[in-house]
């Protein structure tokens, strides 16, 4: 059974999105209208991901933040890279 989301205007953080499963969640969030931003340590693989996301959902707004979520340090930057869907 498929499950219909309307994800516009909000903000979709895929950590491990740059192979398997979590790859395949980023696609699907794009594909329901989620801005996605894809995560991973390393910046060539997370920089493809985003590419192969943008290929497969080409109205996707899909971004890369290279961070390794085990370092304090670059959680807190990939914290200030993220956008916010919140509403207010």
């Amino acid at each position: 059974m498929a499950i219909d989301l309307d994800l516009g205007g909000r903000v979709a953080l895929v950590t491990g999105s740059t192979q398997g499963i979590g790859h395949a969640v980023a696609v699907r969030l794009a594909e329901a209208g989620a801005a996605v931003v894809v995560n991973g340590r390393d910046g060539s693989r997370v920089e493809a991901a985003a590419k192969q996301v943008r290929d497969a959902v080409p109205d996707a707004t899909v971004s890369g933040v290279v961070a390794d979520l085990t370092a304090a340090q670059d959680v807190d930057d990939l914290l200030l890279q993220v956008p916010s869907s919140r509403t207010r």
